[in-house]
């Protein structure tokens, strides 16, 4: 191996090791509408600014108003709903899947926990945890498991 072919091999595995850092960034603010009295709402929020989100909360009393704006469909529909990045985050879904989701920036509408399952965050019940799964929305309103979360 000649010297330049050692330094074009050293400057790759710099950019390799570097970019993780530089994509990570700072995470781009999130906009949540919620229904003025929903407290479970309220802690998924306070969920997500503990992992480093801004949060922007918007009151309304029609979530799914909010929802179809945005093209996600009624039957992926929850408590509130989360506009970031152009994506759309419906219900309790951990804050390490919107990370997760910002990072892959797939073509979706975006995720969501239909429901409101006890033990998804801001819906804690003691130590009770029941299963779910995150889903991703694709263009067409397709669903798909992003993640899935067992019960404990």
């Amino acid at each position: 191996m000649n010297r330049r072919n050692a330094l074009s091999l050293a400057l790759g595995a710099t950019a390799l090791a570097v970019a993780p850092a530089f994509a990570a960034g700072p995470l781009p603010p999130v906009e949540v509408f919620k229904n003025p009295s929903c407290g479970c709402c309220g802690a998924w929020v306070d969920h997500l600014k503990a992992a480093g989100f801004e949060v922007k909360v918007s009151l309304t009393e029609d979530t799914a108003a909010v929802r179809r704006r945005h093209g996600l469909p009624d039957k992926f529909g929850s408590c509130h709903t989360a506009v970031v990045a152009g994506y759309v985050v419906e219900g309790h879904v951990p804050a390490a899947d919107v990370k997760k989701l910002l990072a892959m920036r797939p073509k979706a509408i975006g995720i969501a926990v239909p429901g409101m399952p006890v033990g998804s965050p801001g819906m804690e019940v003691g130590a009770r945890k029941d299963a779910y799964d995150v889903l991703l929305i694709d263009p067409r309103g397709q669903p798909a498991v992003f993640a899935r979360y067992a019960a404990s």
